[in-house]
């Protein structure tokens, strides 16, 4: 028999040997968590609706119909342009966007080891052979080498070393996905959150200003009254007082709606000297009626945060794996073909061809315990994505519970609060007609303005609360992505 045909023989059953071999991978098997076992988010059970506060009641529906692009549940175009303005210009979101592009390359790249490595090289070289390396007394002597040569090789992924640690790979990929959808999910709601904040404050500036006028009209009466001597002079220096008090709650709620654009401006990506921002009135919002809630076996496959602890929960598994096969053998298949001569031209010669083929073996013997420590090392990670993985559960399911029963106190404490405003405002017309018709002390209308100033300053805060805990809820349930695509890409659920 042919010697070299017995020995690729020999080699392709070895090669075939290991390639069975190759078709398990040490290490677990990654299995996604199960939904926690509960079918609501709060002890008692969801209300149908809220009461009716301030005329309209949101209605709780359960399913997973929320739009991907919520804050048009608003119904507000100026808003919608800050959020889409904010979503084309913001870093954050650009940089996480770059994050998940690196991570995709970062797979592709990995893909490769599943392919042979193929490379060529030639060396020309003039060199002084030392004949004592040898075991010869002769003198050295001086010669050229040119060497032209292609190798291939191909590693054995025997224990499935390579294929957990591309594993990886895609799961850290999956979890570069979520973390984009999360800082998308972060930014719409902060740019609406902010946007409220923002109208909230500057109503209650025109309502302030709107009391000022109100009072230095009553100044003026006040002060014809005190000249024509049926007005004691401390009236007319308890309204100037109460002036004065008002005009300083100006300055930081003005500060406040400064404070807010200039947080717009950053979300925008934009300088505040250079940001433009529509002008919009809280009324201007509409409240969203209609707040579809997902389902707790839902929310943890359509948060972002949960599916970002998952794959981070995977990328531990998978790195169980690696350092498991890294206990065993690794094997590998290569083979060089090539000729080496004295000369460029003689090259050719058919003396001057060489070649080599065959497998190759890397047994760790002793290791000092480091290979068997890094796996412990690699499981006690794991270990640790677990417990974090049900932490994250538990708080966005918190967070949800949060702001449907923020929902609930909030539509009660609006009611409250326009009833307040009702009667307050009611009683200061009253006291001011009075005063006017000489019936009433003017102490008394002083305090009722007093009364009346804080009631409308504290529902318009019941307007704007409400409004920003019905975007902390579809914050909380995820924010819909999964409902449409990103007005700027396309994510897909890992």
């Amino acid at each position: 028999m042919n010697p070299f045909r017995s020995s690729i023989q020999r080699g392709a059953l070895l090669c075939g040997i290991v390639v069975m071999l190759g078709a398990c991978a040490v290490g677990p098997d990654f299995v996604r968590p199960v939904a926690p076992d509960t079918g609501r988010y709060t002890r008692e059970p969801l209300p149908a609706a809220t009461i009716p506060a301030d005329g309209q009641a949101q209605q709780f529906t359960s399913g997973p119909a929320l739009a991907a692009d919520w804050w048009r549940l608003f119904k507000s175009e100026e808003l919608d342009a800050v959020v889409r303005q904010a979503i084309a210009n913001n870093p954050t979101l650009q940089a996480s966007e770059a994050s998940l592009r690196q991570s995709q390359d970062n797979l592709r790249a990995g893909y490769g080891i599943f392919f042979p490595k193929i490379g060529a090289e030639m060396d020309a070289t003039r060199e002084r052979s030392p004949p004592y390396e040898a075991g010869q007394r002769t003198p050295g002597t001086v010669f050229n080498l040119v060497t032209l040569n292609g190798v291939i090789s191909y590693p054995l992924d025997v224990f499935g070393g390579e294929r957990r640690a591309v594993e990886a790979l895609r799961a850290q990929t999956d979890y570069q996905r979520c973390a984009a959808l999360a800082a998308y999910l972060t930014l719409t709601a902060n740019v609406v959150d902010t946007s409220i904040a923002r109208a909230a404050y500057a109503a209650e500036v025109r309502s302030t200003e709107q009391l000022i006028d109100l009072e230095k009209e009553q100044l003026r009466l006040t002060e014809a009254q005190v000249r024509a001597g049926t007005t004691p002079y401390s009236n007319l220096l308890s309204i100037r007082g109460q002036i004065a008090a008002n005009q300083s709650l100006l300055a930081p709620l003005r500060q406040a709606v400064s404070h807010a654009e200039h947080l717009l401006a950053t979300l925008e990506g934009v300088v505040p000297s250079e940001v433009t921002l529509p002008a919009f009135e809280l009324s201007g919002l509409s409240l969203p009626s209609d707040l579809p809630v997902s389902l707790p076996s839902d929310l943890v496959r359509q948060r972002p945060d949960i599916l970002s602890a998952e794959a981070q929960l995977h990328v531990a598994s998978a790195n169980i794996g690696v350092a498991t096969a890294a206990m065993f053998p690794s094997f590998s298949l290569s083979g060089a073909y090539g000729a080496a001569s004295t000369s460029l031209g003689n090259l050719t010669a058919a003396n001057a061809r060489f070649w080599s083929i065959g497998p190759s073996a890397t047994v760790p013997l002793f290791q000092g315990g480091g290979l068997w420590f890094a796996r412990k090392a690699a499981i006690a990670a794991y270990q640790q994505e677990q417990a974090t993985y049900r932490q994250t559960v538990l708080n966005a399911f918190a967070q949800v519970a949060d702001s449907l029963k923020a929902l609930e106190h909030d539509a009660e404490a609006l009611q409250a609060q326009v009833e307040a405003k009702r009667a307050a405002g009611e009683a200061l017309s009253l006291l001011q007609a009075n005063y006017r018709a000489g019936l009433a002390a003017y102490p008394d209308v002083l305090v009722a303005d007093v009364e009346y100033h804080q009631a409308v300053i504290t529902y318009l805060e019941a307007v704007a609360q409400r409004q920003q805990d019905t975007v902390a809820l579809f914050a909380a349930l995820g924010g819909g992505w999964w409902n449409g695509q990103r007005p700027t890409g396309e994510y897909e659920a890992p």
